[in-house]
């Protein structure tokens, strides 16, 4: 499935939900609590934001319109396990996260946070970077588990500042070693938390702590309905072990965590035809709350790839921040060897988002000289 370019901004191919036609209830409850809500606690910039919130939802022609603020399935579903006192806070970060970018707007803050537990994987992808020997080769420094010291640390300069986090980035969260302490670190602490993970390690331990934790939403990567083709794309993967354990994760929620409203997902990489989205429902839908396939980002092999003609800025600039298990603070993960890395880590968020290093890479990027950087020069993420 080649693309000419790849937008970060709603990149659902595909998406199901097991409950549709809530859009028009939920659009009227949040132009109500705009209009009636005692909005005090807001910064004025925040009341704007809500304002044009609810300006964009009552006025929907020109809904094509990528800066107008609409509301797509998983964003409804999101809105439906808040408590009225948290809907229109969510509001705000999520305008942040979908149309900041796109308006090219900066703040205090970045919208979204990706944090990495862990860089090691133990899938081999085809469409991952992880195909790539340079990277997982231990001499190069790349490969590592993050220290719950520093994850604290992270998380205590990002609550109250940034509400959308995840963990997840070039490795798999599970193969750290502290993560179920990791997960108890982050109760109570963010509107959206999102762990992503191929399942392949969910365990009795690390089930408890994702619904004991403080998770939104849980991401099981998989693209295929069948065995061979799961086997086929998610090299090291078996299909008939993750579908074990998510049965697994589903009997200890319903057994002891009845009333959890965290969201589960299947999420694919659409990378051919023969992927079909019915086979995938079929499968997935009685397991899990939604099923979705995304956009295949050929970003397997970023530094070799030949310069393209893209002058369009990257919206991760304005979207979000990566650090690394070692602290490292990268732009995106589409330079999964940092060669675009800012900084490290230091206990500020705030000055790392404002910091030269992003301000120098977002003014390359909007003076449509990309072709400067590498990898962007061969990147299609706009």
């Amino acid at each position: 499935m080649k693309l000419n370019f790849y937008k970060k901004h709603n990149s659902f191919v595909n998406f199901s939900v097991k409950e549709k036609d809530k859009k028009d209830k939920i659009t009227k409850k949040i132009i109500s609590l705009i209009e009636n809500s005692d909005l005090g606690n807001f910064s004025s910039e925040h009341k704007k934001i809500l304002s044009t919130v609810k300006n964009d939802l009552l006025y929907k022609s020109n809904e094509s319109n990528n800066e107008i603020f609409n509301l797509k399935d998983n964003v409804i579903d999101e809105i439906l396990t808040f408590e009225e006192k948290d809907i229109l806070k969510y509001l705000v970060h999520r305008y942040r996260y979908e149309i900041f970018p796109i308006k090219k707007i900066i703040d205090d803050y970045p919208p979204y946070l990706q944090i990495e537990p862990s860089s090691i994987c133990n899938y081999r992808c085809t469409f991952c970077f992880m195909t790539d020997k340079s990277l997982t080769d231990k001499k190069n420094g790349h490969m590592g588990q993050m220290k719950l010291e520093l994850f604290k640390k992270i998380i205590d300069a990002a609550e109250n500042r940034v509400e959308f986090i995840s963990l997840a980035s070039r490795g798999e969260p599970m193969a750290c070693k502290e993560i179920s302490k990791m997960l108890e670190y982050t109760v109570g602490k963010f509107l959206n938390l999102k762990i992503n993970t191929n399942a392949s390690l969910l365990n009795e331990e690390n089930i408890h702590a994702i619904l004991l934790g403080g998770v939104k939403t849980l991401v099981i990567s998989a693209d295929a309905a069948d065995a061979e083709s799961y086997k086929r794309l998610r090299v090291n993967g078996n299909l008939k072990k993750v579908l074990k354990n998510l049965e697994l994760f589903n009997n200890i929620k319903e057994k002891n965590y009845s009333s959890s409203k965290i969201i589960t997902r299947v999420s694919g990489v659409k990378v051919s035809d023969e992927q079909k989205f019915n086979d995938m429902e079929k499968l997935w839908g009685g397991l899990v709350d939604q099923v979705a396939f995304v956009n295949y980002n050929p970003w397997e092999n970023s530094y070799e790839k030949e310069t393209n003609n893209i002058i369009q800025p990257c919206s991760d600039l304005w979207r979000r921040m990566f650090i690394w298990w070692d602290g490292k603070v990268n732009p995106c993960d589409v330079d999964y060897k940092s060669k675009l890395s800012v900084s490290f880590f230091d206990d500020d968020i705030k000055s790392l988002w404002n910091s030269n290093g992003y301000k120098n890479l977002r003014a390359i990027h909007i003076n449509k000289k990309r072709s400067h950087l590498k990898p962007c020069n061969a990147c299609i993420v706009v």
